[in-house]
């Protein structure tokens, strides 16, 4: 159970740590669409495909979930 627990916090703890790594170093610049010029910090994480990427899979869950629960 610790172990289960460690690597749940473990994967908390890493995207937290992107998020806020994004949050500070890219800023609102990368959002847009022209080729700015100089130095350009892009973010770790493409956090447009994660969030659609998650919407995905929350879908998924709760089909199943739903398709579950009316069987019984």
């Amino acid at each position: 159970m610790r172990v289960f627990l460690g690597v749940l916090l473990g994967i908390f703890i890493t995207i937290a740590g992107a998020y806020v790594y994004d949050s500070v170093t890219a800023g609102p610049v990368t959002a847009t669409t022209q080729v700015p010029t100089g130095d350009v910090k892009k973010p770790m994480v493409n956090w447009d495909v994660v969030n659609n990427d998650w919407r995905i899979f929350t879908d998924r869950v709760r089909h199943t979930w739903n398709r579950l629960v009316e069987r019984t």
